[in-house]
């Protein structure tokens, strides 16, 4: 988009519940002129505006190869977001971007891949899983591993269930609470690092989900010999205009939305908050 300060106007295309309090939103430009120049990259993001309530970001969530339509996965937790989930198909929505770096992609072919996510931290990465299943054969292992709070709480359960009969991708997911419905694992994620021979070796780890989560996934994956320049997270949750104007997310003299929101652990280490 020539103007980061103006909307485009998207339609709602399709809407799939995922849990009791998260949606994912297929978007489509609705001039055709700009669903033509939308490009963008994994892990980048987008301020969506429901008219007369406000905006906020949203890390995308589908594949970039395949951008006529793109996703984002909402959960409902204040104004914007409660405004979205009572939007129909065929409605608009405005929206600004994509902003952000991204996650790497060309830089780590060749290697093992480890995404490791956490509940709603799920979307973001799988903005980045879909394409490198697409050229799978550019890298070495890729493996999931997934938690959520219960089985309720899990998003793209129909997806899941295809990751897990893949032969040329590992899958594990687990749940801090079962139900009576539940045969899976039971326990946080990182419960699940002995069952998947977890290697440093040559290994890159993308990792997403609530803050607590993080921090532990980072401090078990260093305690595992992992270089923190090979552990990569992204700070969403700080940004709120997208283009580094309010400051909201400022950090020093980084804005995670121009330089973000998707840093390496030993970034991280470098700035002078405690981000995880």
């Amino acid at each position: 988009m020539d103007n980061n300060y103006l909307p485009r106007f998207v339609r709602i295309v399709g809407i799939q519940t995922e849990t009791y309090d998260t949606k994912s939103f297929e978007l489509e430009f609705v001039e055709s002129s700009a669903k033509e120049g939308f490009r963008f990259r994994p892990g980048q993001f987008i301020e969506a505006a429901v008219l007369g309530v406000g905006e906020a970001p949203f890390g995308l969530a589908s594949n970039p190869n395949h951008p006529l339509t793109f996703r984002i996965t909402v959960r409902a937790v204040g104004s914007v977001t409660e405004a979205l989930h009572q939007l129909k198909i065929g409605e608009w929505v405005g929206i600004r971007g994509p902003f952000g770096n991204g996650f790497p992609f060309d830089e780590v072919k060749g290697k093992n891949i480890l995404f490791i996510g956490g509940g709603i931290g799920l979307p973001p990465l799988r903005s980045l899983i879909e394409p490198m299943l697409d050229a799978r054969s550019e890298f070495q292992d890729i493996q999931i591993l997934y938690g959520a709070r219960t089985p309720a709480d899990l998003v793209y359960k129909d997806r899941l269930l295809e990751w897990e009969k893949m032969k040329d991708l590992r899958f594990m997911m687990t749940v801090d609470v079962g139900d009576a419905t539940w045969v899976g694992e039971v326990g946080v994620v990182t419960t699940l690092f002995p069952k998947a021979e977890i290697k440093e070796e040559n290994t890159v780890v993308f990792v997403c989900g609530p803050p607590i989560m993080i921090q532990f996934v980072i401090q078990e994956l260093i305690h595992l010999g992992f270089s923190p320049g090979n552990i990569i997270s992204t700070l969403e949750r700080y940004m709120k205009c997208g283009i580094g104007k309010c400051g909201h997310c400022a950090i020093g003299h980084k804005y995670i939305c121009l330089d973000g929101p998707v840093f390496s652990y030993q970034e991280m280490m470098k700035l002078p908050e405690k981000v995880v």
